[in-house]
């Protein structure tokens, strides 16, 4: 899937999609209150009432950098929670390559947040070592957000996924630790939005009057706009999650942006009473 924002051209790239099955991430998401959302069916949900979902890479090509927001799963991964997501053997980068975006021709990898969805590919296993996926290119973490996983993975799972994805870009050099407002360029700058993590970043982009925004996981589907207090159980902090949520739905709700969610398509935002609605562009 293809968007524009003036000269900025936004590629999307799936690792893997599902269908039902989320109950894990959204469990108040039951099929029964999917069913009274008739806007999401059948773009983000089943007539049954089962969610539409994707992790998947957003390309951003401006007229001087080519980026890529967040970088999935990942192959050979172990120690993951899910059973699925380790020892994968995806063709996620040959399918970047056929797009025209081969890994060594990426300048930037831009992670909104270091969960283990969003940072998979940004190292492959190559001769038992854990090295940069993307050759060329810096990576820019939120200082916020290293500083916390590199001082809190307490957790196995949390562990494994810093010293597989995160550690090995700072040991080789390639890590930039930004503010999370930061400004990357003429048409990019980073919105703080803590809740899913603590140093959480959306991406808003500016060009020609257009204007676009990359959410990440602010809402993992659509149905949290409707229900802001919804929060995923992978949220570290809810009731900070849903006050995003709101002010960030509320920002752009009123404006004609593209809107792209880390793991649903694209739409515009709309106010529906004390709560919004997506309207699908596909």
């Amino acid at each position: 899937m293809l968007w524009n924002v003036g000269r900025v051209r936004i590629t999307r790239i799936v690792e893997t999609e599902t269908v039902g099955s989320t109950r894990f991430i959204l469990p108040l998401a039951t099929n029964e209150e999917i069913q009274k959302l008739p806007w999401l069916i059948p773009q983000f949900a089943t007539a049954e009432g089962r969610l539409k979902m994707s992790i998947h890479s957003l390309l951003v090509e401006t007229p001087t950098r080519r980026i890529i927001v967040d970088t999935g799963l990942g192959n050979d991964k172990q120690g993951r929670k899910v059973p699925t997501w380790n020892n994968r053997k995806d063709p996620f980068l040959d399918t970047l390559t056929a797009a025209g975006f081969p890994p060594d021709s990426i300048d930037t990898v831009l992670c909104t947040h270091l969960h283990v969805d969003h940072v998979g590919w940004n190292t492959k296993l190559v001769d038992g070592k854990w090295v940069p996926t993307f050759a060329n290119a810096r990576y820019l973490f939120g200082k916020t957000e290293y500083d916390y996983w590199r001082d809190h993975s307490d957790e196995p799972d949390k562990i494994a996924v810093f010293n597989d994805s995160v550690r090995p870009i700072a040991d080789a050099g390639k890590a930039d630790l930004l503010a999370s407002d930061a400004r990357l360029s003429d048409e990019i700058t980073l919105i703080p939005t803590p809740g899913h993590s603590p140093g959480h970043m959306s991406v808003h982009i500016q060009s020609e009057g257009k204007e676009g925004l990359l959410t990440g996981d602010v809402a993992h589907h659509p149905c949290q706009m409707a229900h802001l207090g919804w929060s995923s159980t992978a949220d570290s902090d809810p009731r900070q999650s849903a006050e995003t949520r709101r002010e960030l739905f509320s920002r752009f709700a009123d404006t004609p942006t593209l809107v792209i969610g880390g793991h649903f398509g694209a739409g515009h935002i709309r106010r529906d009473g004390d709560a919004f609605r997506f309207v699908s562009l596909g």
